[in-house]
């Protein structure tokens, strides 16, 4: 079985070296802790995982602002939900 317990600080190493997955994998630590402005920082470094986690938050809270700025620092995804929020009818009323 492996160990999920793992220390931040050999990933942080890690993902200083170039290792994605280690990126990935303290982008999941930080949305677990909720931990907004790691996620946001990792984002800077290219984690796209980062980038769907704060998509996902951002997304749910209807927050567009937060969204445009995830898709400047890359994450196109952000972009796209960010129009589909901008299209919607206002008050969510279909007409």
């Amino acid at each position: 079985m492996a160990n999920t317990n793992i220390d931040r600080e050999p990933l942080r190493e890690l993902a200083d070296e170039g290792n994605e997955t280690a990126l990935d994998r303290l982008a999941d630590l930080a949305d677990a802790a909720g931990d907004l402005e790691e996620l946001s920082e990792l984002l800077d470094e290219g984690s796209m995982r980062a980038g769907f986690l704060l998509t996902r938050r951002a997304a749910v809270t209807g927050d567009v602002r937060e969204l445009q700025r995830i898709s400047d620092a890359g994450y196109d995804d952000a972009g796209n939900e960010l129009n589909r929020l901008l299209k919607e009818p206002a008050g969510g009323q279909g007409d």
